[in-house]
């Protein structure tokens, strides 16, 4: 069966969900996959900025998007950045709530100690990742054993010990409650 033009364009893929976006620089594109299977949608800077080391800014995207109702889009590092120059996402991952109209802005952070970063307009600096969520519904109980018990029960921070040793630690005596 051959499909219309018409047909082709509005045939969507099992898990996709349609996202109204509008450019306010139709210079720059809109946020695209890099391959299929890709999780996050490339966001590129709308200004070319140095960020020193240490620096911190809000880098605007050039986009604003129109979520539907029961989803959210998060703003992720891309890990070329954060591997090779110590860039990451401030807030990792930033929200961006169904009912925000306004420009996505990024905050990026440079964590390198000596070197600083030179973006360009048109830089990727982020990925947005648009998934379902589910509104939470607080369900008041007035004591701590209204709560259903669990494994893990109370223990939080750090309360599993290591998950790996580096190997540079191999042999080393692990400090009391610490133990893997």
């Amino acid at each position: 069966m051959t499909l219309s033009a018409a047909d082709r364009v509005s045939a969507q893929p099992i898990g996709t969900v349609d996202v109204r976006l509008m450019l306010l620089d139709d210079a720059l594109p809109a946020p695209t996959y890099a391959h299929p299977g890709d999780a996050g949608a490339d966001l590129v800077t709308r200004v070319d900025l140095t960020l020193a080391p240490g620096e911190r800014a809000s880098v605007p995207t050039g986009v604003a998007i129109a979520l539907p109702e029961g989803y959210a889009a998060f703003v992720h590092p891309r890990s070329g950045l954060a591997a090779r120059h110590g860039i990451t996402v401030v807030n990792a991952p930033g929200t961006v709530d169904a009912g925000y109209r306004g420009e996505i802005l990024v905050t990026l952070l440079n964590t390198d100690a000596t070197e600083p970063l030179t973006l360009s307009r048109g830089d990727r600096v982020a990925q947005l990742v648009v998934q379902r969520v589910e509104r939470a519904r607080f369900v008041l109980v007035q004591d701590v054993d209204e709560l259903d018990a669990s494994a893990r029960g109370t223990g939080g921070h750090g309360s599993t010990g290591l998950a790996s040793a580096h190997v540079s630690d191999v042999g080393a005596s692990a400090p009391e409650g610490d133990a893997p």
